[in-house]
């Protein structure tokens, strides 16, 4: 009887799937320092505060009376209301409970019944912009880099954007992780770069990455863009989508830890198809969306046994274990 107890190709071996782990977010009590959407600027109302998760805690935003964008932490210091119950008063906010207010600085400037404000009664402030019609905050005291511009002013074109419906279950990263995940973007996306892949093209700086290519999108249509991403939360790209220009940013919220929220919106130049074009490009968007949705949805993921396709990808996250984490509003937050 012939002996099948051995054979050219030894059984794996338990544990021989290299599994080395990326940073999750809130892993150690730190966040990426990054620029996180947390809402559609149409979601800000005028006289109440938006009360949204952030990190591992709560944040208030509201508009001040010239339009400026703030956010604060949403824990009154007085006992712990949440302010997004509260209202806006001449651009500052009412706490609901006890009518302590807070100007657009963070600063107690006034109890309900009189009692002079502790000194130290204060809220986190939270760098904020308001761009391509999306609420963005920073991780951090002061913001380590800005919001990434276009060719074009924002006032030279027209805009169309949406967020998604629910939170993915990943980190904001492991979204960003398949721009320069090269193998990703041809098999999934149907991606078919007309010159050898991009990894020499990457330019790799200490805030993100980015890199041009020509390529035919799903339907043959053919793209000359540069993609890139800023930080560990934001991607967006710009160029030739067949007949006509356009740019695309694309930001991942963080609700929580191990969760992220698309925000996107998508950009052309103002003339009379911008209208067709956005919509195109709306479906077009969404369609790539869905195409990552279950993959992303509750992956595990970690740096396992990459090939020679994965460069790009495998410095990406070496860029991911040295980017830098904190977490200065925690004490205020949570």
């Amino acid at each position: 009887m012939a002996d099948h107890t051995s054979s050219s190709n030894p059984a794996p071996k338990r544990g021989s799937l290299a599994s080395r782990r990326l940073p999750a977010e809130g892993e150690n009590g730190v966040f990426s320092q990054s620029w996180f959407p947390v809402a559609l600027a149409t979601d800000l109302h005028a006289e109440r505060p938006l009360g949204l998760d952030f990190l591992d805690g709560r944040i208030v935003v509201y508009r001040e009376p010239g339009g400026t964008v703030v956010a604060l932490s949403a824990y009154c210091p007085h006992v712990g209301a949440d302010l997004s119950a509260g209202r806006i008063i001449d651009g500052r906010i009412q706490c609901a409970f006890h009518h302590w207010e807070y100007d657009a600085t963070g600063k107690c400037v006034k109890t309900g019944i009189g009692d002079r404000p502790p000194p130290r009664a204060c809220l986190f402030k939270f760098p904020t912009r308001e761009r391509y019609g999306i609420i963005w905050v920073f991780n951090g005291e002061e913001p380590l880099f800005e919001l990434p511009d276009f060719p074009y002013a924002d006032d030279e074109m027209e805009m169309l954007n949406y967020k998604a419906e629910r939170p993915l279950r990943s980190d904001p990263w492991v979204f960003a992780a398949n721009t320069p995940d090269i193998q990703h973007l041809k098999v999934v996306h149907k991606m078919q770069f007309q010159v050898s892949d991009p990894h020499e093209l990457m330019i790799w700086h200490d805030y993100g990455v980015e890199f041009p290519y020509k390529a035919l999108h799903q339907g043959n249509v053919p793209m000359e863009n540069t993609a890139a991403i800023r930080g560990t939360s934001i991607f967006y790209r710009w160029g030739k989508y067949g007949d006509f220009w356009r740019g695309t940013i694309t930001g991942f919220g963080l609700p929580r830890p191990g969760h992220n929220m698309v925000f996107n919106c998508n950009m052309v130049l103002k003339g009379p198809q911008a209208r067709e074009q956005l919509e195109n490009l709306l479906v077009v968007s969404k369609r790539t969306i869905s195409e990552d949705w279950e993959l992303l949805d509750g992956i595990s993921f970690r740096e396992g046994m990459l090939t020679p396709g994965d460069r790009s990808l495998a410095r990406f996250l070496q860029y991911l274990r040295g980017y830098p984490r904190a977490h200065p509003s925690a004490e205020f937050i949570r």
